[in-house]
């Protein structure tokens, strides 16, 4: 893309310096409506963007030849020049919307893996005061387009660096770590990915979804992470309950 504009821009530059030399060169003196560099310049524009206004026209051949070359020239760069733009609006839009643009965000809620649970307390935010004032990234591969339009998506596997750092994970405040069932063992999975967070945002509270809420590997990470087992946030699903975070949360 930038190789692309830096040729149009050399194209339009010798359009600009070698057509005009040759229109006043000849045409000075000989066309009583070049008395100017300035109306050459005028002439140039007018030119290579067809307008076409006819104030100024060449009565020369070597004029007419210039002005051939730059309406061919000028045709070319700016059909190209629309395009590119076109191109850039459209590729920031979908930037957000097929998970690769980079998240600014500070202070904002994470969450890993859009699984139903993730789902949920999604739709339950606006519950808690401490997240529903908040930006919310939904960082996950299960998914192709952006979930929901309001919140900010990150395509890919939570478990790499490279997708954390897109979702801004170090300047979270708020961290859900959801488990993933199409892993053999998901608690596995979600223990490695919190790992990872805690090295890139050891402040952060971090919410973590465990099939087994006893397991001893939790011992390694410390006592701060809060767990959420599986089988209570099924138990609330099924009861058409919203996921309670009102434990570890102020509620509204």
């Amino acid at each position: 893309m930038l190789n692309r504009v830096r040729f149009l821009l050399v194209l339009l530059l010798v359009s600009l310096v070698g057509t005009c030399s040759v229109f006043w060169a000849y045409e000075h003196g000989v066309n009583p409506h070049i008395r100017t560099v300035g109306d050459t310049l005028w002439w140039w524009f007018v030119s290579s963007t067809t307008v076409g206004y006819g104030d100024i026209s060449p009565v020369t051949t070597p004029g007419r030849f210039a002005g051939v070359i730059a309406i061919l020239i000028g045709v070319y760069f700016y059909t190209n020049f629309i395009t590119i733009t076109a191109d850039s609006l459209h590729g920031m839009t979908n930037q957000k919307r097929l998970g690769t643009a980079v998240v600014k965000a500070r202070g904002h809620v994470v969450i890993c893996e859009y699984t139903a649970f993730a789902d949920e307390l999604i739709q339950g935010l606006a519950r808690y005061p401490d997240l529903s004032s908040r930006e919310v990234v939904i960082l996950t591969d299960l998914v192709k387009i952006q979930p929901y339009p309001q919140h900010h998506f990150v395509r890919g596997v939570p478990l790499s660096p490279a997708a954390l750092q897109q979702a801004n994970i170090g300047a979270a405040d708020f961290i859900f770590v959801f488990a993933n069932a199409r892993y053999q063992d998901p608690d596995l999975k979600t223990l490695h990915i919190v790992a990872r967070i805690q090295k890139l945002n050891p402040t952060a509270r971090i919410f973590v979804e465990m099939m087994d809420p006893q397991s001893a590997l939790l011992a390694h990470l410390g006592s701060s992470l809060t767990i959420l087992p599986s089988r209570q946030l099924l138990e609330s699903i099924l009861k058409h309950q919203a996921i309670d975070l009102s434990a570890y949360l102020r509620t509204a």
